[in-house]
């Protein structure tokens, strides 16, 4: 009769757990506090009079103003900016999505000849840094004279969001089965339409995510914007940094138009929060 073995492990008890518990809850208040303070104090900053701003100690109790919004959206024309903004980041995401998706399909669909070393190029583009880019992009737009004008930010833009797009959307491709596709074509179906009314809906999420990200990057987008565009096209953060100039910084204008810059971003993120889950983690769990 074989003999029992007793092993001795300690079972936590309900103390130990609490402790944890109380623990990791502090240890994320922590985190979020860090995180999330920049954004209170930029806000707080642009809805202060301009003698609480430089008040020693901080002022956290206060009436509201929106005087340096008002002088930010007038004087300093940044309504303007955020339109410029907004039309060079969604024609930047239709594009790379347009192009993009029909791009990330033939890569993770068929087998062809340099597949690997495409599939690297695009990857690799979204690896340059953009200061290396930025002198050799403006020697070409000024020779082709496109000095601040919307289709060479798009275009330009083009480089890091399509990248994007074809990494996501290859993915998600891979995760549709094949035999759809072999059945539709079976049906009659041309690859196009296959592709378009088989393969594109099934990746619909992974398609929303890439869009999402890309017009994230395109509305945020600082260096080319500061080099390409002038005063037709300038776009918000590059209204940001034109405060920055002579002895007196005017720190309300500036976090009043940080906070109009962010603020569409961080309602859009959390709109599509739910979108953005579901793709980054489709095909994680066959």
């Amino acid at each position: 009769m074989a003999a029992k073995v007793q092993t001795n492990t300690p079972t936590p008890t309900k103390s130990n757990l609490r402790v944890s518990t109380v623990l990791h809850a502090v240890l994320l208040l922590l985190v979020f506090s860090a995180t999330i303070f920049p954004f209170y104090w930029m806000v707080s900053t642009s809805l202060k009079a301009t003698v609480q701003t430089f008040a020693y100690p901080p002022v956290f109790i206060f009436v509201p103003t929106f005087e340096h919004y008002w002088k930010a959206l007038t004087e300093y024309e940044v309504g303007r900016t955020l339109v410029n903004s907004l039309i060079v980041a969604l024609a930047t995401t239709a594009l790379a999505v347009t192009l993009g998706t029909p791009a990330a399909y033939a890569l993770a669909r068929f087998e062809f000849r340099f597949k690997r070393d495409l599939w690297f190029w695009i990857i690799s583009n979204r690896m340059v840094s953009p200061i290396v880019l930025a002198l050799p992009f403006y020697l070409l737009a000024t020779r082709l004279k496109m000095i601040d004008t919307y289709p060479v930010l798009i275009l330009i833009y083009l480089t890091f969001t399509l990248p994007i797009v074809v990494w996501i959307c290859a993915d998600q491709f891979r995760t549709v089965p094949k035999e759809l596709d072999e059945a539709a074509l079976v049906d009659g179906a041309s690859p196009f339409t296959t592709f378009v009314r088989i393969a594109l809906p099934l990746a619909a999420p992974g398609v929303v995510v890439s869009a999402i990200l890309s017009f994230i990057f395109s509305w945020n987008e600082l260096l080319y914007a500061l080099v390409l565009a002038r005063n037709v096209t300038r776009t918000a953060p590059v209204a940001a940094t034109s405060f920055m100039s002579g002895y007196e910084l005017p720190w309300g204008e500036i976090m009043a138009t940080g906070t109009l810059i962010v603020l569409p971003v961080i309602v859009f993120a959390m709109l599509v929060s739910r979108h953005l889950v579901r793709g980054l983690t489709m095909g994680a769990v066959k």
